[in-house]
């Protein structure tokens, strides 16, 4: 039996037909499942008055497609498909613009069954890790596990530090608390070139222990060269003088005990003390420093590791003595002269020798604890005068110096 089409244009029908396709298989029973066509509530704009999207409910599952986005079907715009509608009863069929659109899965997030008091929308981090907690490996979620148990309430942790930290305010006080943070910074910084101490030492001789200076091997090394320094007769001290030698040096050798044992210990520590000394005064030291002089390996190596900083220039690795190395070896120095003179020592005539600064050889000093007192001194480059010297002295228990904290004038602009 032929059957007879009419054309009616989409202007007539005023909606084209969707053909769709689902992303699980084909549908045995169609009646099952609620179609709905929803269109773009803007008719005007030319851009989205077309846009439709298709939704086809079933009891269990949701499918949604739609002819726009990233998720549609490009060939709608490069092709034109028709559908045709076949009446049984007239036998007539009536051809419709057509589109096609693919439906896929849509799961529900089953926040129906939260109550919407409670309902809290989930982060990014949230989603992951309940992916992870789903598909994820067994090491991602080790990792995860991991993670959870280390994690801890940042607004708990706050409150807690803030609470802890107002107590100690209320208790302490905020000048005391700065004052606190004050000490413990120097401290912090002078810990860094005074020589190893003992403050609950019971002897003073205790308190910087002679063999933190310079270990039993170091010193049985010095034999050689304190000998040599025990055998320098007046002439040589004459000629050490003419050679700006330090003047502290020449004290100790003019004052050398005549007993054999203690002359042979003083005599090895002035040796050390004028090592020191040099090295201070020198920009860069090399492996070869001191060799000429005859000191030995030990000594000069222990110098370099404790009293240089190393750095690399042009390829090559250099030792040089910087500010904070010069200050530890004044610590060092200082430390070595309380054991050549029953605890006590010249400061001025170190800080002169050694080109430090009055202020930063009394900083030193204030550091290791110990106590100041001024000395008139008889001075034999110009005669029949006298100079007043800084001393110091170790006594028990150590003086603890308040550190001052002087804001800087600020200049008047004229």
């Amino acid at each position: 039996m032929a059957a007879t089409c009419e054309w009616k244009p989409c202007e007539e029908t005023g909606q084209d037909a969707f053909i769709v396709k689902f992303s699980n298989g084909h549908v045995k029973n169609a009646e099952q499942l609620d179609f709905q066509l929803l269109k773009h509530a803007d008719g005007v704009n030319p851009r989205k008055k077309n846009r439709r999207i298709v939704v086809a409910e079933s009891d269990r599952l949701p499918y949604v497609g739609n002819n726009f986005g990233s998720g549609s079907l490009q060939c709608n715009n490069l092709c034109r498909y028709f559908v045709g509608v076949l009446d049984k009863r007239t036998m007539q069929m009536k051809v419709h613009n057509a589109q096609l659109s693919f439906l896929s899965l849509c799961l529900s997030s089953g926040e129906s069954a939260v109550d919407e008091n409670t309902k809290q929308a989930e982060t990014y981090r949230e989603k992951v890790d309940a992916l992870i907690e789903a598909f994820g490996t067994t090491k991602q979620k080790r990792a995860l596990s991991s993670r959870k148990l280390n994690q801890v309430g940042n607004d708990t942790l706050q409150q807690a530090v803030a609470l802890a930290a107002k107590n100690i305010i209320d208790q302490k006080g905020v000048e005391t608390l700065r004052n606190e943070v004050v000490e413990t910074e120097a401290q912090t910084d002078t810990a860094l070139f005074l020589p190893p101490c003992n403050p609950e030492a019971d002897k003073p001789e205790d308190v910087y222990p002679f063999d933190q200076l310079l270990s039993p091997n170091e010193f049985e090394a010095l034999k050689d060269v304190g000998a040599k320094m025990a055998a320098l007769t007046a002439e040589d001290l004459q000629k050490m003088r003419a050679e700006n030698s330090p003047q502290i040096v020449l004290r100790h050798l003019e004052s050398l005990p005549n007993e054999e044992a203690a002359r042979d210990r003083q005599s090895r520590c002035i040796w050390y003390l004028s090592f020191l000394i040099k090295a201070s005064l020198q920009r860069r030291l090399s492996f070869k420093f001191g060799s000429e002089d005859g000191c030995p390996r030990i000594i000069i190596n222990k110098v370099l590791k404790d009293f240089t900083v190393e750095s690399f220039h042009s390829g090559c690795l250099r030792n040089t003595v910087s500010s904070s190395m010069r200050m530890k070896l004044a610590a060092h120095c200082l430390a070595l002269l309380l054991h050549m003179s029953d605890q006590t020592a010249d400061l001025t005539l170190l800080h002169r020798d050694m080109g430090i600064s009055d202020v930063k050889m009394l900083e030193v000093a204030k550091a290791m604890g110990l106590t100041l007192c001024r000395q008139s001194a008889y001075s034999r480059e110009e005669a029949g005068t006298h100079d007043e010297h800084r001393m110091v002295s170790l006594v028990l228990p150590l003086v603890h110096y308040e550190r001052r904290m002087e804001r800087r004038k600020r200049k008047r602009m004229n």
